[in-house]
């Protein structure tokens, strides 16, 4: 049986590293590009054809794949002129595979329905390697039956895939974690931060926490960084500051305002005011250590 033509929008570093994985595995892919051609014209070298515009490629495509980087652009890619909504056929489907505002996701959702086509919110987790090699963790959401017929794919691309619910769950769950995530990466750099404002070293700080029940994957992220000099979670501040500010409009949108996310997302937001948001979340600790005083 012929494999479905897949259209992928967003050669990013994850999405290029996706298609490379989907090419390896025998499916033909129709790409556009986004911001550079780099990764497109290296997708064409290897069989890959090109589209010039969204519609025409979700014309030419049986799954519609998205990764790229805010629900803004992502509606700019389904409603804009020549849109994938304009050129998306009956019976085809549309993943976004971005981290989106469940909203928003659902609205999308709503008007491909109209035209026949299904929609899966399908946020990833782990690292551009893991894509590349099908390792990914895929958060899925969305009609059951769409999800069926896409998951052949899915399992191509990801080592844990996951049918969450209703649409917009995948999105939800995804912005929950970042929101979790941050916050705790933020509060562990505030620690090393008044750690060494009070003369204490570090390592004695971790060694302290870590034995206990605080101990996590994301306290280790910050003390790789603050202790060690690596960086093991390469996650920018300006990404951390658009997912809290996500989940805090999330919140909003369900009608139950978030208590917590005021004080992760702002000093994100003040790092990257400060000319920061390119630096890595672990990063935090030196910003933080900066405005000791």
């Amino acid at each position: 049986m012929a494999k479905p033509t897949i259209g992928f929008i967003g050669l990013g570093l994850m999405g290029s590293a996706m298609v490379e994985c989907l090419q390896a595995n025998g499916y033909p892919l129709v790409v556009i590009a986004n911001r550079s051609r780099g990764n497109v014209d290296a997708a064409i070298a290897r069989g890959a054809t090109e589209a010039k515009t969204s519609a025409e490629l979700a014309a030419a495509s049986d799954i519609v794949m998205l990764c790229i980087d805010t629900s803004a652009n992502v509606e700019a890619r389904i409603y804009g002129e020549d849109g994938v909504l304009a050129g998306i056929r009956e019976g085809a489907m549309v993943i976004d595979f971005g981290t989106s505002i469940p909203a928003s996701t659902q609205r999308i959702g709503a008007d491909l329905a109209e035209k026949g086509a299904g929609y899966l919110d399908a946020p990833l987790g782990r690292t551009p390697a893991h894509a590349k090699d099908g390792l990914l963790n895929i958060m899925c959401a969305g009609d059951k039956d769409v999800f069926d017929a896409a998951k052949p794919v899915l399992d191509v691309l990801g080592e844990n895939v996951f049918h969450l619910g209703k649409l917009g769950t995948g999105h939800t769950i995804k912005l929950i974690n970042n929101f979790f995530a941050m916050t705790t990466a933020c509060a562990m750099s505030e620690a090393f931060a008044m750690a060494d404002s009070a003369g204490i070293e570090r390592q004695a700080v971790y060694d302290v926490m870590s034995a206990g029940p605080l101990r996590s994957g994301m306290m280790d992220f910050i003390k790789s960084y603050a202790i060690d000099g690596g960086i093991d979670l390469a996650f920018s501040v300006n990404n951390a500051k658009k997912d809290l500010g996500y989940y805090h409009q999330m919140a909003a949108d369900l009608g139950t305002p978030s208590r917590m996310v005021g004080a992760a997302k702002g000093v994100l937001e003040a790092a990257a005011d400060a000319g920061r948001g390119d630096t890595m979340v672990p990063e935090m600790v030196d910003f933080l250590t900066s405005r000791k005083g």
